[in-house]
């Protein structure tokens, strides 16, 4: 199988991982803002109250999972909107988006895993493990439900880094075929300068010889 073959089915394979894992950040994480009333656990922190054992929370800024979820949103748009890249422009395009998005989704996996465990760190005073404070009723006061915190922050999470591997595997492919391109880009001036070179020849006229009198 052809090299260029070889990209694009990989490629492909690329994007459709990519799509999935998208929906794994941008699903569950819109469902824990819906679930906390619209607060974003990320980086929250708070003081657990004796007299009721509930928790004050300090909430983090929303900005933090709303970023997260654009950055989700923009890892499907690039999946939806992707065209053919038949040119050596469209190709450098898709290496530079590849590459853009590579950062965007680290910054959101890191954001995510330590926004977390900033939250985590607050359960587990009270709790054994983060997970336990699943269903508890630890903040009354502000009308959230607990129930899919874990599950929910634990699959963006994955969904985050695993975007981040699957971007970099595309940069790498993009990167290759741009290389392609360039390197057909070059045999085909090569082959039009040569062919001009043949062209020009075959045009000149051949000298004739001068006869010397004596």
């Amino acid at each position: 199988m052809a090299l260029t073959n070889v990209l694009l089915l990989s490629q492909i394979a690329g994007y459709v991982i990519g799509l999935i894992l998208s929906l794994c950040i941008i699903v569950p994480m819109s469902m824990h803002q819906d679930e906390f009333s619209g607060h974003c656990l990320l980086f929250s922190k708070g003081t657990w109250q004796e007299e009721d054992g509930q928790l004050l929370v300090a909430w983090g800024s929303r900005a933090y999972c709303t970023y997260v979820i654009a950055v989700g949103v923009l890892m499907l748009s690039m999946f939806m909107y992707r065209g053919t890249d038949s040119s050596f422009l469209s190709a450098f395009m898709e290496a530079v988006g590849c590459a853009v998005l590579c950062a965007l989704a680290v910054s959101a996996a890191s954001m995510v895993t330590l926004g977390f465990i900033t939250w985590c760190q607050n359960i587990v005073e009270r709790f054994p493990s983060c997970e336990d404070a699943t269903g508890q009723d630890i903040d009354k006061k502000d009308k959230i439900s607990t129930h899919g915190f874990y599950i929910e922050l634990g699959t963006a999470q994955f969904g985050a880094w695993g975007a981040f591997a699957t971007w970099v595997g595309l940069a790498v492919f993009s990167t290759l075929k741009l290389c392609r391109y360039h390197q057909l880009q070059n045999i085909q001036v090569s082959m039009y300068r040569e062919r001009q070179r043949l062209v020009n020849e075959g045009s000149t006229p051949p000298r004739t010889p001068v006869l010397s009198r004596e």
